[in-house]
């Protein structure tokens, strides 16, 4: 005659709480970093779109670049906080010299500020929009929060 062994559930009920214990934490590590990594991104996309759609305005419209900031601003508004977002409207006539392209945020900083209401026809310029991540972050990550989120649009004054 052949034996079957039953196996009481209450002996693997201790079993389940651990592995439930162990692979909990590392589920919800993984589904944060999920949703931190999608955000990370969309506000990058909302600063890119911001600096793309102010240019554009800002090119056609013979705004004064107060005026283009605060469009800018106004874009961006929806998604981030805007008082924590630096935006820097530059010259950008270095690209028609051929000068070589800014290594740092530093380099991109120290170019000089341009008055758009001023500016010359076929003038390049470019809108920079930046963001410590630490401020914009859903949960606070003491390892990125000085990351820097940004984006930026070049183009030429109409």
């Amino acid at each position: 005659m052949l034996r079957v062994r039953k196996v009481r559930t209450a002996d693997r009920r201790g079993a389940t709480l651990v592995e439930t214990a162990l692979v909990l934490p590392v589920f919800f590590l993984f589904v944060f970093a999920i949703m931190e990594f999608g955000h990370a991104t969309m506000v990058s996309n909302v600063l890119k779109n911001g600096c793309r759609n102010a240019a554009r305005w800002g090119a056609a419209s013979g705004a004064t670049t107060e005026e283009v900031v605060a469009y800018a601003r106004n874009q961006m508004k929806s998604a981030v906080n805007t008082n924590a977002v630096t935006i820097q409207v530059k010259d950008a006539s270095f690209f028609d010299d051929g000068g070589d392209l800014p290594a740092s945020s530093d380099d991109w900083a120290d170019l000089p500020d341009i008055e758009l209401s001023d500016a010359e026809s076929r003038q390049m310029f470019l809108i920079r929009a930046t963001v410590r991540y630490g401020d914009v972050t859903i949960l606070p990550q003491p390892w990125s929060a000085n990351a820097i989120l940004g984006g930026q649009s070049i183009t030429r004054h109409e």
